[in-house]
């Protein structure tokens, strides 16, 4: 069966890692979405074109970080490489704590699965196996994969999630900094073990953390408390620093996004977030407000008509 012409467009939300406590376990999916379109041409060129966050900086041929998932997913289910033409247009800032990267992978992967749509069914299960894979832990893929709020988790059988309905007072803000910051730095400020007392001390904020996002919004501040990794990164990040504790001074659950360098405020109901927007912008104006809803639905794929290799929009 030729796939030549057949075309896809995807649609992947931003996420927010940790969310304070849940240290690569906790994520969420939030309402800002970069857009995919690929399309299967007859020669054996990858060639793409990227608006928006990105352009100028990553790759636009096969080493492209979607092109190549693209290629992983097609190679592990022993289907022959196409060539493609892929359009980016990408919102969710790179660097920045959003999971850009997570995004870029399970882009990657939802359009495979679209490609081959009749040819190889891809279950749930091994589309979170493969980001995981590609992404190197799994808690800013699931939510990404699949909305909502997720616990992510791996043992020998490899990666699982749980999707969680978060409370529909919770109103997440994304204050959004100019500059930019490397995950692997930020990793690398950690100690490699913690005390007692502290890993209690998370435990019992991830639980009640998860009782916050699903049924008691005003449990939040206590819930968004953390020992395990913002204090290590705050030296990094003296400005994130700064924010987070003039939120939180002020009564708002902030937290560092994902690796950061942008901060989450997990408002519990609308007017707190509106507050907690006109503070950041009397404060750090410089910073951008997203005011944002959860994602319930996660990534997903439409499968176009198949057209001549040149069609498309």
């Amino acid at each position: 069966m030729s796939i030549v012409g057949r075309r896809v467009t995807v649609k992947v939300p931003a996420t927010s890692a940790n969310l304070g406590p849940g240290f690569d376990t906790l994520g969420m999916a939030l309402s800002f979405y970069d857009e995919l379109e690929v399309q299967v041409s007859a020669d054996s060129k990858v060639v793409v074109e990227v608006n928006g966050e990105g352009a100028g900086e990553v790759p636009t041929d096969e080493t492209n970080l979607v092109a190549k998932t693209i290629h992983f997913v097609f190679k592990k289910f022993g289907q022959p490489l196409p060539g493609l033409r892929l359009k980016a247009h990408n919102i969710i800032p790179h660097g920045r704590g959003m999971g850009s990267s997570g995004a870029a992978v399970v882009s990657g992967i939802k359009a495979a699965q679209g490609l081959l749509e009749g040819i190889v069914e891809i279950s749930n299960q091994q589309l979170l196996e493969m980001a995981t894979e590609l992404e190197g832990h799994p808690d800013n893929v699931a939510p990404a994969l699949f909305g909502g709020l997720t616990i992510a988790w791996e043992d020998e059988r490899g990666p699982h999630h749980k999707k969680l309905f978060v409370h529909r007072g919770v109103s997440p803000l994304e204050l959004v900094p100019t500059h930019k910051m490397s995950t692997a730095l930020a990793r690398s400020l950690q100690p490699e073990s913690v005390s007692h007392g502290d890993a209690v001390f998370n435990v019992s904020r991830s639980a009640l953390l998860i009782a916050a996002l699903t049924q008691s919004p005003e449990l939040m501040m206590s819930a968004t408390e953390d020992r395990l990794h913002q204090d290590y990164r705050a030296s990094a990040m003296p400005e994130t620093e700064a924010v987070i504790q003039l939120m939180r001074s002020h009564g708002h659950a902030a937290v560092v996004s994902g690796a950061g360098p942008s901060v989450l405020v997990l408002a519990s109901d609308p007017f707190e977030r509106i507050a907690a927007a006109k503070l950041a912008a009397e404060k750090y104006p410089q910073w951008r407000a997203l005011l944002l809803a959860v994602d319930f639905k996660g990534a997903t794929v439409v499968v176009h008509q198949e057209e001549s290799a040149s069609g498309g929009e």
